[in-house]
């Protein structure tokens, strides 16, 4: 489906709410929050706050900057360096390393810097990101799928499993075999059916969003007045360019999913809007917000490309941001359905990422940007587990390592030797 393409309202409504559904808009702040042990009222904050910057650059980039189908979400880059700082009750730290980060990234937006980089962004370097991304993904999808780690008691329970099973093999099936609106509306579907079959085994518990107000706003500066520390901010940056090294796959596979011509003018524009929904979203309390690759893969199985559909979930995520009562609700299926749903959807991102790599130039040197990248992707941040402070934070990062090994391999393999060229 292209870009522009309009469908009728009730079909563009359901195809958002996939949108809605399969993202970690709702669950990362959810995660984080309860990992940090925010308290009752800081929690409920941090998930409006991250609904509102989300629904607002979503609304804004298929409307005015990208024009892609496009959804902004939390970056898996930003959530361990949250929870380690909320732990250590430096959230206003991090606030203030959030908040200048994407201000200079702002500037180097709006300034065409990001733009002119682009020639870095080579099919070997983003889809070598794609596939890391995929793969970190991947940890997640499978803690939730399975029922956390083996010492919760959930692990492979029959309950667990019940739920996450079905809700899988919904969407494989569907994708696979279903035609028309059965696979356009997959995700959709197999919610339907994780959440039915959650409710008969006593796991969804309505009682909790009784707790919850009909009408909220996020607090300024909730954990306190923005604080500036060197090596929180350093730590901060590095996430913030990791993000964006995966938002830039992002926008290159939507572009190329619905066949639009990435200009510089829609990757200026997008890292603009992202910038400044970051920064809005640190100021009442949520954390950065990137272009969120879990929506490619939502793409790739829906074939449903319109930026019109992107347009209303941006909607939803406000009215969800402003509607606290709401967004509980949606919080209310269990992990092992939202890791039913994630499974096929980063399975797909996967395959982005390999299909992005297949119409790399067959050359030496990208195969080693590619090899090298997600072989130190995988290995490196276990091998180093043990180190602490910044490095660690950095080094332990999977989709950090791959994508600064992408880059540097990508300048030192290509770019020098050819003088800037493209390969």
């Amino acid at each position: 489906m292209k870009v522009e393409e309009r469908l009728p309202r009730g079909q563009e409504l359901l195809y958002a709410l996939q949108h809605v559904f399969v993202s970690n808009v709702w669950l990362d702040p959810v995660f984080v929050a309860s990992m940090i042990g925010l308290p009752f009222a800081l929690a409920s904050n941090m998930v409006n706050a991250i609904f509102i910057a989300a629904g607002l650059v979503t609304l804004t980039q298929a409307t005015r900057l990208a024009r892609l189908p496009i959804v902004q979400g939390p970056s898996a880059a930003f959530d361990s360096l949250m929870i380690a700082s909320g732990k250590a009750n430096g959230l206003a730290a991090a606030g203030g390393g959030m908040i200048i980060s994407a201000l200079i990234f702002f500037l180097l937006a709006i300034t065409g810097v990001l733009g002119k980089m682009r020639i870095l962004f080579t099919p070997a370097v983003t889809g070598s990101v794609l596939f890391i991304v995929g793969l970190a993904l991947s940890g997640f999808t499978f803690f939730e799928f399975l029922g956390g780690e083996p010492s919760l008691s959930s692990f492979l329970q029959p309950a667990t499993l019940a739920m996450s099973i079905p809700t899988a093999l919904v969407v494989v099936f569907l994708s696979v075999f279903g035609k028309g609106k059965w696979k356009s509306f997959s995700f959709l579907l197999a919610l339907l059916v994780g959440d039915a079959i959650a409710v008969s085994l006593g796991q969804i518990h309505f009682a909790d969003v009784s707790k919850k107000a009909w009408f909220g706003l996020p607090t300024l500066f909730p954990y306190g007045m923005l604080q500036f520390e060197w090596t929180s901010f350093l730590t901060f940056f590095f996430a913030y360019l990791v993000a964006v090294v995966e938002a830039m796959g992002v926008y290159h596979a939507a572009a190329e999913m619905v066949q639009e011509p990435l200009s510089a003018d829609r990757i200026r524009n997008g890292f603009a809007g992202e910038a400044f929904g970051s920064a809005v979203s640190t100021t009442i309390g949520g954390f950065a917000t990137t272009a969120y690759a879990q929506n490619v893969g939502l793409l790739q199985l829906t074939g449903i490309g319109s930026r019109h559909v992107v347009k209303i979930a941006g909607i939803l995520f406000l009215i969800l941001g402003f509607i606290p009562k709401a967004g509980a609700l949606l919080a209310l299926t269990p992990d092992a359905v939202v890791g039913g749903l994630f499974l096929p959807a980063t399975a797909s991102l996967l395959f982005a990422g390999i299909r992005q790599l297949g119409q790399m130039e067959k050359t030496e040197a990208n195969y080693m940007i590619a090899g090298l990248s997600i072989l130190f992707a995988n290995t490196l941040p276990t091998a180093l587990k043990g180190i602490h402070g910044i490095v660690g934070e950095l080094l332990t990062n999977s989709i950090f390592v791959g994508a600064a090994t992408a880059f540097i391999l990508q300048i030192i393999l290509v770019s020098i030797p050819t003088g800037g060229k493209r390969s």
